[in-house]
């Protein structure tokens, strides 16, 4: 198969095929998880609100959420827990897990395969299949550990 042949659909080829349009506010909640890169649907209202402008149509937080809703159920977007409080949204075209420093928030990304063995287990042991795009773990950061903060 040719390179091009696995090529992600357009958002609006994905959209029309489910009988749905290509509004400027989905557009604008995708591009604003790209931009946050792990953003909480309030976080991408204030990204959307600044980008507007003092003049611009910013959309509500009902409307940022059943747009993340969408672009979620389309395969664009994941949510992930990464504690307590509102999930943060991320692209779905760059699979990654979640881990996070309880001292300071730091968020760092983590290529999946880090959890391969544990998946292997959970799968033997239990029969579950991981679901990694919605992994968060939660520990200390090197920088938190070195200035002796860690909890």
């Amino acid at each position: 198969m040719a390179d091009h042949d696995h090529e992600p659909v357009p958002l609006a080829q994905q959209l029309r095929s489910r009988g749905l349009r290509l509004t400027t506010q989905r557009q604008r909640v995708l591009e604003a998880v790209g931009a946050l890169e792990h953003g909480t649907p309030e976080q991408i209202g204030t990204w959307l609100a600044e980008q507007a402008g003092p003049d611009g149509a910013a959309p509500d937080t009902s409307t940022v959420y059943r747009n993340l809703e969408l672009l979620e159920r389309l395969g664009l977007v994941w949510h992930t827990h990464l504690g307590k409080g509102a999930p943060v949204y991320h692209a779905a075209q760059h699979p990654h897990l979640h881990v996070v420093c309880a001292v300071c928030g730091r968020i760092d990304s983590v290529d999946p395969a880090v959890m391969d063995g544990v998946a292997e287990r959970l799968a033997a042991d239990l029969g579950y299949s991981l679901d990694v795009g919605h992994v968060a773990l939660s520990g200390t950061c090197r920088d938190c550990r070195a200035a002796g903060s860690e909890s």
